[in-house]
């Protein structure tokens, strides 16, 4: 009796048949997987507009002693390479900031620099207004032994001479495996570092070991950065990092403070931080 010819199939071919996929259970198949994907999509999409919603804003005006707008004044974030240039209103704008403390500072040549801590919190905008004086005397970088040095770094050198504190030069900071520029200060003599809380303050500061009864037995030490003045009892991490530093100095007490960091109180002793041109 012959048969039809499509009722023998080759093994092979009827195996494979056989284990094959209706088109239709494939293609529910293929649709779930596209909606999946579409939903995880949605979700990530949700994620990042949640997290969006938590950053701040920092909007805010540099002008100068006669309240003129201020254009061209470099604004940074201490400690995270976040950096604007107003414009010709004044004004400058950090925009996406994770909620936190940080350490503003603001520069433009021929005027006194300033600074000052702020607080940013969730889904704020955070309004500030600085105030730039003129410098009384301002001096470009200087070229000495075929090296560029600007003038801040070579009264430095010139009080490293002299001796009368401890100081730490670009060339030893890059010696030193150290990630955060207050482990560098862990390594003067007569200073302190620890993490302190008391009040609504919480971080890390610098302790004079020469005095006691302030802050858990320690004295807080002045903290300069770039001829700044910081505010007392001042957060260590929020210093930039050490690839970024050209040299600290640190000064026990009052007597041995020079006078260019002089002020009306000086016993617990000074530290100050410089950072690298460009930075």
């Amino acid at each position: 009796m012959s048969s039809h010819p499509f009722t023998r199939l080759p093994v092979a071919l009827a195996i494979a048949l056989a284990g094959a996929m209706p088109v239709s259970a494939l293609h529910a198949q293929q649709t779930a997987g596209s909606v999946r994907a579409r939903a995880q999509a949605q979700d990530q999409a949700k994620r990042n507009r949640a997290a969006e919603d938590t950053y701040g804003v920092i909007d805010g005006l540099v002008s100068d002693s006669l309240l003129h707008p201020m254009n061209v004044a470099d604004v940074t974030v201490v400690g995270t390479g976040a950096r604007v240039t107003t414009g010709a209103n004044g004004r400058f704008l950090f925009q996406k900031v994770p909620p936190g403390q940080y350490l503003l500072v603001v520069r433009r040549i021929g005027y006194a620099p300033t600074s000052g801590m702020v607080e940013v919190k969730s889904s704020d905008t955070l309004r500030l207004t600085y105030t730039l004086a003129r410098s009384i005397l301002a001096m470009d970088t200087i070229r000495v032994n075929e090296r560029r040095v600007s003038l801040r770094m070579l009264e430095f050198e010139a009080r490293a001479r002299a001796g009368f504190g401890q100081y730490m030069n670009q060339e030893t900071i890059e010696k030193r495996p150290s990630l955060l520029a207050m482990d560098l200060l862990r390594q003067f003599r007569g200073v302190d570092v620890s993490r302190i809380t008391t009040g609504a303050f919480a971080g890390t500061v610098a302790l004079s070991r020469r005095d006691g009864d302030v802050m858990k037995g320690g004295c807080p030490m002045q903290i300069v950065l770039d001829g700044i003045i910081l505010p007392s009892s001042f957060n260590l991490e929020l210093l930039p990092p050490p690839k970024q530093l050209a040299g600290i100095e640190v000064y026990s007490g009052a007597a041995t403070v020079p006078p260019q960091f002089g002020g009306n109180d000086r016993r617990c002793g000074l530290i100050a931080v410089w950072t690298r041109d460009g930075y």
